[in-house]
């Protein structure tokens, strides 16, 4: 196993664990895990927002009629959970979410204006992935999608908003310190006409949802692949491509056209001339599975995560037991303002207690001795082995402004 792998990782760093009492590929995320999740969550909701997504939140389980009318029933039939019986109806935890926003669209009429209109969700979603599939976060049956559905008046708006996703990804990606090339790649994802078992059967409707796809990864001057019988059932789709710390290649993140969705759901709105038209569908994941997503970034990073990304963000370390009333003080002072900080109160030499923050991965580490006690400061060593010492006050302004940034 390589040294990065984040199974490995994630088991020293105590991020996440799995039981087989709970069942295989359902992770539990311990509260360091849970951490960057959440910091993860909070920063993609906000980006979003930010960029004309509306968020919404939809059940985890509907009726199996709803996959019928999409077209996911059969065709996941196999990686989908088995029907629940309820009432002498049948219900199923939901693979994705497409579904549930065009419903929630239907609930009403819609003019013109209101498009493109962008729903978007934290959505966990539910896949029987088989037993050897599984592979601790990068592929398990149960995750969190960063989705959206955008529906669009025309083939041109569905196109423009496929573009919109993909500036809002690479975003996203820069932000997380993932650079194309290096950490990821764009595959162009297209279809078979001559599989008409698995694909929605609109040979027309493919070529030109392809073509626009091609021209729009073209114009946007970017290395990509084709890849043939890789795209979704319902359209093709932009896939961006990683390799984790063994050399295996997953998509991470996907923007895709969807041909079939329009007309199954029957989306329309009242156009300029007071007349019903068909909509048009794009699906995307920014962020993608959010634990597909950890898994990469603790193997990008090893661990040693961004400050803002960090389960603990400095740990206090008095020298001796005299310094543990100040150290107390420094200690609440940084989780009063936001900071995460932990205090080591152990009677272990001040050595060990270094090597163990060390291999925690912990961005800063706090010392407190005599020194600092008198003069009311800290003394801190960041991870790149640089030393400040600073006011309380100072040390916590740079610790938030770092944050902010998020370097």
């Amino acid at each position: 196993m390589d040294a990065n792998d984040h199974k490995k990782l994630g088991k020293e760093l105590d991020l996440f664990t799995f039981s087989d009492t709970v069942g295989k590929g359902l992770p539990l995320f311990t509260p360091k895990g849970a951490t960057i999740k959440r910091e993860l969550e909070r920063f993609i909701v906000d980006e979003e927002l930010k960029r004309g997504y509306q968020h919404v939140y939809t059940p985890d389980i509907a009726k199996l009629d709803l996959y019928v009318k999409s077209g996911h029933y059969p065709h996941y039939k196999d990686s989908m959970y088995a029907p629940i019986e309820i009432d002498d109806e049948q219900f199923m935890l939901r693979p994705m979410t497409c579904p549930h926003h065009f419903e929630l669209y239907l609930s009403r009429p819609h003019s013109y204006r209101e498009l493109p209109m962008r729903i978007a969700e934290l959505a966990k979603l539910y896949r029987y992935e088989q037993s050897g599939e599984l592979m601790g976060l990068q592929r398990v049956r149960t995750f969190c999608l960063a989705d959206a559905h955008i529906i669009c008046k025309n083939e041109e708006e569905a196109v423009a908003e496929m573009g919109r996703a993909l500036d809002l990804i690479e975003y996203a990606n820069g932000v997380l310190g993932l650079a194309v090339g290096t950490d990821y790649h764009y595959r162009l994802s297209l279809g078979d006409r001559a599989n008409a078992g698995k694909y929605y059967k609109d040979d027309a409707g493919w070529d030109k949802a392809e073509g626009l796809l091609r021209e729009l990864m073209a114009s946007r001057k970017v290395k990509f692949v084709e890849a043939k019988d890789e795209a979704a059932f319902y359209g093709p789709k932009i896939d961006i491509q990683m390799k984790n710390a063994n050399g295996k290649e997953d998509t991470v993140f996907t923007v895709q056209y969807d041909l079939s969705g329009p007309d199954r759901f029957d989306l329309t709105y009242i156009g300029e001339d007071g007349k019903s038209h068909r909509a048009f569908a794009v699906h995307r994941s920014s962020i993608g599975s959010i634990e597909r997503t950890i898994a990469f970034l603790i193997e990008k990073y090893a661990g040693a995560f961004p400050l803002w990304l960090s389960p603990v963000q400095a740990k206090v370390l008095p020298i001796g037991e005299k310094h543990f009333a100040y150290a107390k003080e420094v200690h609440e002072a940084l989780k009063d303002a936001g900071i995460r900080a932990e205090l080591d109160e152990s009677g272990e030499s001040l050595g060990k207690k270094v090597r163990n923050a060390k291999t925690e991965k912990i961005p800063y580490l706090v010392v407190l001795g005599d020194k600092e006690m008198e003069s009311k400061t800290v003394t801190a060593e960041g991870r790149d082995g640089k030393s400040l010492s600073s006011t309380v006050e100072g040390f916590i302004s740079t610790l938030k402004g770092e944050i902010a940034e998020r370097k």
